[in-house]
């Protein structure tokens, strides 16, 4: 009698930059059902639900307003303030989200990686299309205000220039996932970094333009430092998209992208060296 019995081998011998791809691609559903397990349990037993989503980005841009828009009196390069902070909110919330869902891959799921296998990047993939609906949300509701100020004639609406807002999120998630994945390697270990993550992000937002453009800095120390920062380009780059403000040097674009896959490729290669006996020290 033929034994028709089908074995899959897995090892933990692999490749230190191999990203299995076709193999995350066949758990793709997979990577949909924790992204939608993020979103439900975010929201659960909660009285307002969803609105939340509307809600948080909408008080805290009216909070920036006032701190630093009415107060600090920063500028917002002639964009109305509202536009200004809620779209620059829903870009760094999205960055501050998958690295800090990303930062907690192995702590928050060693009970799962312990019992069944699948591609241990499925976690992180799928936190970046939760932070990605987030943005999505908070994107509709910008652009609603926006159209106000523009049948307000107070704004010009180029939509052609909005094809680079997927870019802008390609370049944000790759180096949202490189840093997440990296802290994530290393908490399995230091279990105290998680504390720090958390702090590197609140001092980060403030280190990258977010509730000041970029040209608040026309030269100088404090501008050069704020160009190495790969959030900057990103940043700089969504403005551009919406309002067609003045963007960044070429050469400054491509030192942020490269940066972006090194601190990517150098995450996965982390990642993939504690995938192997994350579990003896987690």
């Amino acid at each position: 009698m033929n034994d028709n019995t089908y074995y899959k081998h897995i090892s933990a011998k692999h490749n230190l930059l191999d990203l299995k791809l076709k193999e995350v691609w066949k758990y793709r559903d997979l990577i949909l059902l924790f992204a939608r397990k993020t979103l439900v349990v975010s929201y659960k037993q909660t009285i307002l639900g969803p609105l939340w989503l509307f809600i948080t980005p909408f008080v805290t841009s009216l909070m920036y307003m006032l701190v630093f828009g009415r107060i600090a009196k920063l500028s917002t390069e002639g964009i109305p303030q509202i536009l200004f902070y809620l779209f620059s909110n829903a870009a760094w919330t999205f960055f501050s989200t998958c690295v800090t869902n990303t930062s907690d891959t192995f702590a928050s799921n060693v009970a799962i990686f312990g019992k069944v296998y699948f591609p241990r990047l499925v976690i992180p993939l799928s936190n970046v299309l939760t932070s990605l609906v987030q943005f999505t949300v908070q994107f509709v509701l910008g652009t609603a205000i926006m159209f106000y100020y523009v049948m307000q004639s107070e704004i010009d609406l180029q939509p052609l220039r909005w094809v680079l807002i997927p870019i802008v999120l390609l370049h944000l998630s790759i180096v949202s996932l490189g840093f997440g994945i990296i802290a994530s390697s290393l908490t399995t270990k230091y279990r105290d970094l998680r504390m720090l993550i958390q702090f590197i992000i609140r001092l980060w937002m403030y280190a990258s333009p977010v509730v000041y453009p970029l040209s608040q800095f026309t030269q100088g120390v404090l501008r050069r430092i704020l160009l190495l920062n790969p959030v900057t380009v990103p940043m700089e780059m969504l403005r551009y998209a919406l309002w067609g403000t003045p963007t960044i040097p070429a050469g400054w674009i491509l030192y942020s992208w490269i940066i972006s896959f090194l601190l990517f490729f150098f995450g996965i290669m982390l990642f993939n060296y504690v995938e192997r006996t994350f579990a003896d020290t987690v």
